[in-house]
């Protein structure tokens, strides 16, 4: 069996196109001379360099009309080691036909050869190339919208979780199953596959890592995920392709996936079959919900905050400002269930599709093509959750994360999760966590140490230091000049010096402090 990490659940790519489809264009007049028909191409790409190799990606159309074609056999074998997926050659004005030592060397070496007649330019092709992609992926848009909506209505049944894993194997056109942390099917749905590819499945699940926020299993001789190890993977056996992906519900169970192909969308959809899922198999799931409904109620009747939070935790709490994301509709919720917490708010309207909780969850996640397509910016939450709940770095989000408070202080926090968060995203660090410490602390090290070149610009290092003793010893010439070990006179005359450069009135004790944090910046 073949293991490699599964690609990121997100907008699904666009899907490639079959060469037998662009030879099916009559108006092109394209004609297959060699090679196999079933290529697949991803884009186009045109050029007349006698050796196009450094200038190609694979699984292009490559277009020429041999302009330098000295060699085509030499030419030919650079192109299949580029990975190119086939060769269209346009007769006239350098050829009346397509060399034949051409079509021989295609032949030999598999490469599909196409002959572009004298009336089809070759914007012509590259344009219904471009079409027939955009098709491609406007049905895969589609395909991937309405098993979102299939998932989320299966997710409201009475029986939830073999309804999804049905739905996802029909959508799927396979066999869906719920691994234990031991590796025993907990559901499965769909088809039967081989003995074989059970037990593939089970080991592609071994290797994965416990989701984060969730704990790691016991052992993984039976197939539990590993810490460290991946959140999805993905490989085959017998002819089939597996995928498994750890569940973010905290009892370590994993989502196998056996199918006989792969498409484009198909990670995608199983994305929201993972975050559904780790959802309906969460513990305590309606105590939970219970619990804040009673805390709403409370402070709707006027309880104080301290008290409606009681109701759900003794405290302390942590808020957790959030900004990213991949722009699926899930993205939110996947984000609280992997910090372990259902207390979250999606600030304004974003642009991804993503709920705060309100919406019904087939309209949530039916509209997640519309989302994609217009363009979805990122997603800014807020969570609350416990102060003992550790937070991690997450992929594709900037995390601020405010110091532990009481019900009474959140106010606060709140503001300090903002600040952290800021910081986070000036300086492109994943989490960045609230720095206690003092009215200093709330201002940001990079923008201080700016403001501190600049105001202290006018004074040489001699200044600066009797400055600095100036003022920690509270503007004493006598004792700032034993400090120094200089006469009391110099001091006196040091400090007009800097309040002349500075242009600045040292008995205003505003400007003293000013001078005091910028003469402290490190």
């Amino acid at each position: 069996m073949t293991t490699r990490p599964a690609p990121p659940a997100s907008t699904p790519p666009a899907p490639p196109v079959s060469l037998a489809a662009l030879l099916a264009r009559r108006d092109l007049g394209l004609r297959l001379l060699a090679g196999p028909g079933d290529a697949s191409l991803h884009w186009v790409h045109t050029s007349e360099m006698a050796d196009p190799y450094p200038y190609l990606l694979g699984g292009e159309l490559l277009m020429t009309a041999g302009v330098q074609l000295a060699d085509p056999a030499r030419y030919v074998e650079r192109v299949v080691e580029a990975g190119a997926a086939a060769l269209a050659f346009g007769v006239t004005p350098v050829y009346d036909t397509v060399p034949a030592a051409l079509v021989e060397a295609c032949a030999r070496r598999g490469l599909p050869l196409l002959e572009v007649p004298p009336r089809t330019p070759f914007t012509a092709v590259a344009r219904a190339v471009w079409r027939l992609m955009a098709e491609a992926r406007l049905h895969e848009l589609r395909r991937v919208t309405e098993a979102q909506q299939s998932l989320a209505t299966a997710a409201a049944r009475p029986a939830p979780v073999p309804a999804v894993l049905g739905a996802l194997a029909a959508r799927l056109g396979g066999r869906a199953v719920l691994l234990a942390p031991d590796g025993t099917e907990s559901a499965s749905a769909g088809r039967e596959v081989p003995p074989e590819a059970s037990r593939a499945l089970r080991e592609l699940a071994g290797v994965l890592g416990p989701r984060p926020g969730g704990p790691a299993s016991a052992g993984s001789e039976g197939g539990g995920p590993r810490p460290g190890g991946p959140a999805s993977a993905s490989g085959e056996s017998g002819g089939l392709r597996l995928a498994a992906y750890v569940l973010g519900g905290g009892e370590g169970l994993t989502l196998g996936v056996a199918t006989d192909r792969r498409d484009p969308g198909d990670h995608t959809i199983a994305g929201v079959a993972v975050v559904l899922l780790s959802l309906l198999t969460a513990p305590h799931r309606g105590a939970d919900a219970a619990a804040r409904d009673g805390a709403l109620v409370r402070l709707l009747l006027g309880a104080s905050p301290a008290e409606a939070a009681a109701a759900l935790d003794p405290g302390p709490w942590t808020v957790v400002h959030a900004r990213g994301g991949d722009g699926t509709p899930f993205a939110t919720a996947d984000l609280a269930a992997s910090l372990g917490t259902a207390l979250v708010e999606t600030e304004g309207a974003t642009g991804t599709g993503e709920t705060d909780g309100t919406a019904a969850p087939g309209k949530a996640l039916g509209e997640a093509g519309a989302a994609r397509v217009s363009g979805a910016a990122p997603a800014s939450v807020r969570l609350l959750l416990p102060a003992s709940s550790a937070v991690t770095a997450r992929s594709g989000w900037f995390l601020g994360v405010s110091a532990p408070a009481g019900a009474g202080d959140l106010p606060a926090a709140d503001r300090q999760a903002a600040r952290a968060l800021r910081r986070a995203e000036a300086t492109r660090s994943p989490l960045v966590r609230h720095r206690p410490g003092g009215l200093a602390s709330l201002v940001d090290p990079d923008e201080a140490a700016a403001h501190a070149r600049t105001l202290l610009a006018p004074l040489n290092e001699p200044l600066r230091e009797t400055l600095r003793a100036w003022l920690s010893l509270h503007g004493s010439w006598d004792r700032t000049a034993v400090a120094l070990d200089v006469h009391r006179n110099t001091v006196r005359q040091r400090i007009t010096r800097c309040a002349a450069l500075l242009d600045r009135d040292l008995d205003d004790p505003d400007v003293r402090m000013e001078l005091w944090f910028a003469l402290r910046v490190p």
